[in-house]
Formats: C-alpha cells, structure tokens, sequence
C-alpha cells in the first residue's frame, strides 16, 4: 500500500495494482516484481508445418512415392491421422487453424482478395478471438513464424497501413515470410522480417525460399536458446511450397528426372495400392474414378501424344522435387533438435491447408498468370493463354509454372476433385503428429486413426497436450467461443470415437455436411443455376471416397442434412452467400486511396504490389521519369513486376529501352538517348480487348511505341515497382544476366505514376475476369 501524502492542491492518483510499498524516498518503501508468466514444468515445444496445395498422397506415410524419409520417421515416432479434413482453400483454412473457429467465424470465406463489407468476408482475423500464438504466448511460450501468413486484406499490406492484421499483431514475437498467397521460390516479391519490408536487391544465385525459411526458423530458435535455455517455443512455419508457380532447386530436379514418365493414371493407382497395404483405407475400398466433371475432366495419360506426356511429366518432377526439399529442410530442424536433447519433447504437427490444385488447366501452363486468362474467364477470344514452354525452363526460375490437372487428380489419391471443392479431394489431406516424450505409441500400435479430425481442433489438442490454457479475454473483450474439440484422446486411446461428428463446409456457393458417417454434398459453384442444385448423398462408412450417390434411396435423410446445413450455416455466419459477384464488385472507399497519383524516388523500398497495381490495372496511365542523364550513364529507371510479367525502362549503350515481358514473352523497343536533362515518359493507353498500346516518349516527344499489348491484369504484375533499379525477380532475364539488378548510374530525381481513366470494358466481362481469377489463384 502506497503512503499517503499531502501533495498540495493535487490529488495523489495512487500508483494502481503495485503491491509494495512508495514513500518519497527508497530507503523506506518496499519493491515489488510481477510474477513472471512460466510455461508448464517440462512443457513441450511445438511445431506446426503447414503445407501449401499438398494433396492427401504425396508424402510417403500416405503412400507417395516422394522421398520423404524425414516425414515418414516422424509418422514412425507419432500418427497418421487418416481422416483430418480442412476447408477446401487456403486462408479459410489458415483462420479456422490459428482461431479454432470454423472460417466463416473467422472472417474467411475465401481469400483476402476482395473485402466486400460483410462479416463472414471481413478478410481479418476477429478482435475477440485469440489465436493460437496468443494462447500460448499468454502460457509462457516464446512464438515464432516464418513463411506464408495470407490472413490480412491486401488493402492491408502496404507499409504505410495500420499492422493491427498483421503476424507480430496476432501473437507472434518474430515473423518472416511472405505475407501475400505464395510467390515465386528463387525471387521471392515481397519478404517481411517482422513489420518491415525486407529490402533485397538481387538474391543470390542459389537462394531458395524454403532454404531460407529454415534458416531463419533455425536462426530464431538458436536465438531464444542462448538467452533462454529452458523456454519453450511455438514455431508455425508455414511453407509457400507447393503452390504455384512451382519452382525447385536443379539438383532435387535432376533427382527426379524420368521418374514419372508412366503417368497420372500410373501413380495414383500405385500409391492407392500403398494407400491400403498400409491400412489407410480397409480392403474393399474403391479409389474414385478419373474426374470427369466439366472443368474437371482428366485426360486418360495413354490417350496423350508422345510429346505431351514428355513435357506433362516434367511438371511432376518439379513438384516432386518441390515436396522433397521440404523433407530436406524439415530434418535440418529435427537434427537440430536432437543435437540439443529436445526432439523428444516436441510437438510436430506436419498437414496441408487444403487438396491439391486444378489450376494448372488440362495441359499445365508455362505462363502462370495468362494461363487464367482464357476466353471462359471473361477475356477476349485472341488471348494468348500461355507462351511457348521450354521443358527444360520448367521448374526453373525462370518460368512461372503449375503441373496439368491429371497430377493434381494423382496427388489427391484415392478422392475425387481438388481442391475448392467440398469433396474429400478438396478436404481430406494427411496429417502427421508426433511427441516421443509424451505421446509414446503402445507396443503393436501402427500409429494409424481414423477418427474424424477439423482444422478447428488442432489449437485445443495442442493447448491440451501442453498443458495450456485458452485466453478467456483478448484485449480486455471476452473471448469468442471456439468450435474445436480436442482430439488428444482417442490419440491415446484409438478405440474411442470421436468427439467432433458434425461439421459443415462452404466455400464459393459449393455446401456439404457431414454427420457422422453421413455426407451431403451440393456440388454446384455460385453462379446461373446455383439455387437449383441438388444435393447428393454419401455413406462414408461404406464409401469413403464418395463414389456412389445415394440420394435417390434416403430422400428424407437429404433433407434433414440439407436443413441442418442451412442451420449451422447461420449459426456460424455463412451467409450471404456470393451468388451474383457482390463479392467481387464491394470495395471499401479507404481502397480508393490506394489509386492516388505516387510519387516515387531512388532508394525507396519496392511499392507494395497491391498498391503498385492500382495505379495501371485496367485502367491508362502514365509514368514520368524525371533524370540528368550523364554521358555513358546507363540503368534501369524504373521496373514493375517480373518473370511472371512486367515492364522495365532501362538506359544501356546510349540507347533508352522499354522491355514488356507478356506473361512470359519478351517485347522490346527503344530509341537513342542523348545527354542532357530529360523527362522520359511512358503512356499506357488502354484499348478494347484488354489491350494496352504503349509510347515512349523524351521531353513530350514520342520516340517509340508498342501495340495491342496483353494488359498485366489478374496477379500480374506480381512485384511491385522499384526506382533506378529492378529489384528482385527480374522482369527482363536477359538484361538481368548481362547486370543484375542494373542500378542506374546518372542522376534520377523522381518517378511519378498518375492513373487514368479505367477502361471502358463491358463491367460484366470484368467483373467475370475478376471472379474467376480470384477463384483459381488460391
């Protein structure tokens, strides 16, 4: 208790919740300390990896036939857990596994590239609802991040936006990673260490995105144990591999080279066989047929030409390598591990946010961005889809890649489709835990469960399993209840069933609910024909891969299930649904600041891409550079995007170049530059068909043109804009092996962007494009 004083005209405001005692002078009051908060005595670590884009086979515990010796040691130590189920796309995911609440809850219905005003579309995690990170932060953990973070609206991830959204502001201590839906591998766009942009000229030859990843996982653990030898962390690494563009190191390339030139049809039967030797599935079950929705289809591989399975095999063998270096990565963590005694007092969570893709179309895409520029997606009919593709590129760095759909129909063995949707190839992915020291397997116990398992349940069975418990308050506000239920005991104790038996999914107007062995599915996406789609049924204890629609024999049981769908729909915030695109034409006034006229200087960070891209999407613009061009001075002026697509604006033997890379196709044009001071200026004009024709102009004078140009429109450009250099992954390869980043050596003052006036399109042809292209990218 504080002594009372007379402080004059001042009322004495007391010293709060101080449990010692303050006079006016040390000598006669009494310190106090608060307790320190210390996590549980002998309280495990924890890791959870989460991949990106993996289907349920890939890894060898699920029956691949991907080195994976890491992962299967770990399925040796731990369990395999054969029926855990996720939302069937990535940040839906992401929120309902850091929240323990279902997606909706969460504010994720899709993915952070809309905002259009309503709760279950809020594209931020909830201000009352502690995350994963906070709970055990709040019980003594130190809380690392490092790789994909997707889970803040892109409106959002600019460096002059409010961070409340961002890692560190959601229980994290340190972070580093990508906070957009993936990026490229070798020349990652955007790399955040904690708040801050990470400012990367050019990455080393031999820079890879996982590598690196580990390194800093390592780096922040080895950290906390010289200052701390006995805290125990939470690591959440979340890896961008695998999804697209998918790029792999040579030499894990080469190991792979030819091994899948048997084709689709091939290893997914084989790995199916693995599936059930193993005891994954009981004898008897039926892999699903070959996907033959319209959409979906999957080509028989022996009715290819020659030439394409050589090629579409090549697209395997990256994302086989891809997958094998993750394996790589993650034993450089267990070694370290058990160099240091605490392998066995570590949690290892490995999984998926959601199936493998079908974003790569029927033949796969060597042009990552265009290839989602197809006619059926709103663009016109003399698009060019994709650019010449090189085998030898594929997996590369320079070739923005993903693998046909017939690798994706392999990856998600035994299921049927992919990814969005509410089948068990968009839901059922594997699932590895392990924690030698306190969940030891039972002599005879193979490791395998079956039990129903959600992305809500796995933060309360960590917590539990930890000996943490769940903040009641976040900020002073209650904490929202959650919707996982622990699955630690039937790990365990297998023969018990589990606790979690209903469970409803929605993402894009395509609906299921499972309850218990019961499955209803209405597979039609929002869009014409949308309200009358029907449901379909499934027995999943005779047909756990949902092959034969029962529907027609239980009638009453679809309506029950169909109700109760509708039910647990408004109990967690489902609705509205995004049936005529309202998603997609919603934006915020806030995002209109994003389009103001910017004024850019040498030495600046690279423009976040979201906002890099509101300046020129569909829309003319202009760029001015203002510089003193001294004799011999040569360098890029200014540079957005990269190999995926973008423009570059060099000077280079006396000669000013405008470089346009086409989603992959080069495109260059250029005229003499003398010396002297100059205002050089690009001007994009927008045309019909999504066209830009572009002049190059000096003092107001044009001195060359480009026509009829693909617009840079969907993700692309995917790098932001960088002054007096280009920064990062290079938009132009072959000016880029000739300097690197090729910074401009005379005097730059300044690059101003001003938009102009969005293009006259038919809104519903753009608001078709913006649809479907936010529908494929995640």
């Amino acid at each position: 208790m504080s002594a009372q004083i007379n402080s004059g005209p001042f009322p004495v405001r007391g010293y709060g919740s101080f449990t010692g005692a303050v006079s006016e002078k040390a000598s006669d009051s009494v310190p106090a300390w608060k307790p320190p908060v210390h996590a549980p005595r002998g309280a495990p670590n924890v890791i959870v990896m989460l991949m990106d884009d993996m289907g349920y086979s890939d890894i060898s515990p699920f029956g691949g036939e991907i080195d994976t010796p890491t992962l299967a040691e770990i399925a040796e130590d731990g369990y395999r857990l054969g029926n855990y189920q996720t939302p069937p796309m990535c940040a839906p995911a992401r929120a309902a596994l850091l929240t323990g609440m279902n997606p909706h809850r969460a504010g994720f219905a899709y993915v952070p590239h809309m905002d259009p005003g309503f709760p279950n579309t809020a594209m931020e995690l909830p201000a009352d609802a502690p995350t994963l990170a906070e709970n055990f932060r709040a019980g003594g953990y130190a809380t690392f991040m490092v790789g994909k973070w997707h889970l803040t609206v892109e409106s959002k991830m600019h460096d002059g936006a409010a961070k409340d959204s961002w890692p560190l502001a959601r229980g994290f201590e340190r972070y580093y990673g990508c906070m957009d839906g993936f990026t490229s591998l070798f020349h990652p766009h955007r790399i955040i260490s904690d708040n801050s942009q990470v400012v990367i000229d050019e990455y080393p030859a031999d820079y890879y995105l996982t590598d690196d990843l580990t390194d800093k996982a390592l780096g922040m653990i080895g950290e906390l144990r010289a200052n701390d030898p006995a805290k125990p962390f939470f690591l959440y690494f979340a890896h961008q591999a695998v999804h697209g563009p998918l790029q792999a190191k040579a030499a894990d390339l080469e190991k792979y080279r030819g091994r899948y030139e048997s084709g689709w049809d091939h290893i997914r039967s084989a790995r199916f066989a693995r599936q059930i030797a193993a005891g994954l599935f009981p004898e008897g079950t039926a892999c699903a047929p070959r996907n033959t929705e319209p959409g979906a289809e999957v080509v028989p591989w022996d009715e290819l030409e020659a030439e394409q399975r050589q090629l579409f095999a090549r697209y395997m063998e990256a994302y086989a390598a891809a997958v094998d270096n993750v394996d790589q990565n993650l034993k450089r963590i267990t070694d370290h591990l058990k160099a240091t005694g605490e392998y066995e007092n570590t949690i290892i969570v490995f999984t998926s946010d959601n199936g493998a893709t079908a974003e790569g179309g029927d033949t796969g895409t060597r042009s990552y961005f265009s290839r989602f520029g197809a006619p059926r997606f709103g663009l016109p009919e003399d698009w060019d889809a994709d650019v010449a593709r090189d085998p030898e590129l594929i997996g590369g760095p320079r070739a923005y890649v993903h693998y046909p759909r017939g690798w994706a129909y392999a990856s998600n063995t035994p299921f049927r489709l992919y990814k969005m949707h509410t089948y068990g190839g968009g839901t059922r992915v594997p699932m590895l835990l392990s924690w030698p020291a306190g969940l030891p397997k039972a002599a005879g116990d193979d490791g395998i469960r079956h039990q129903y398992a959600y992305a809500t349940d796995v933060g309360a069975t960590l917590l539990n399993l930890a000996g943490v418990s769940p903040l009641e308050q976040r900020h002073g506000v209650p904490a929202q209840e959650t919707d996982g239920i622990p699955f630690d005991r039937w790990l365990r104790e297998p023969t018990l069933d589990s606790a979690h038996t209903e469970q409803y999914t929605e993402l894009n107007g395509r609906r299921a609910l499972l309850d218990g062995n019961w499955k209803a599915v209405a597979p039609e996406p929002n869009g014409p024909g949308w309200e009358q789609g029907t449901w379909e049924l499934y027995d999943l204890a005779a047909d756990p891969t949902e092959t034969v629609d029962v529907a027609a024999a239980h009638p009453q049981k679809v309506r029950e299930l169909a109700e109760r769908w509708r039910a647990a729909a408004w109990h967690n915030q489902v609705f509205p649904l995004n049936d005529d695109g309202s998603f997609n034409r919603n934006r915020p006034a806030t995002e209109l600041l994003l389009e103001a006229p910017a004024t850019l200087y040498p030495g600046a960070p690279t423009l976040e891409r979201f906002r890099s891209a509101k300046l020129i999407r569909l829309r003319s613009f202009t760029v001015d550079v203002a510089i003193d061009h001294g004799p011999g001075a040569a360098g890029v002026l200014v540079a957005h995007g990269d190999q995926g697509g973008g423009y570059v604006l060099y000077t280079e033997d006396g000669n000013l170049t405008l470089a346009y890379n086409q989603y992959g196709k080069m495109l260059r044009t250029g005229a003499p530059l003398e010396p002297g001071s100059h205002l050089v200026t690009l001007d994009f004009i927008a045309r019909p068909g999504i066209k830009w024709d572009v002049r190059l102009l000096v003092d107001g004078v044009e001195t060359a043109r480009l026509e009829n140009l693909l617009q840079l429109t969907g993700m692309a450009p995917f790098a932001g804009i960088s002054v007096g250099l280009d920064r990062g992954g290079p938009v132009d390869w072959e000016l880029s092996r000739r300097h690197g980043a090729f910074r401009y050596t005379g005097t730059l003052h300044r690059v101003h962007y001003t938009p102009g006036a969005k293009a006259d399109y038919n809104p519903e042809q753009v608001l078709e494009l913006d649809r479907e292209m936010a529908r494929v990218f995640e």
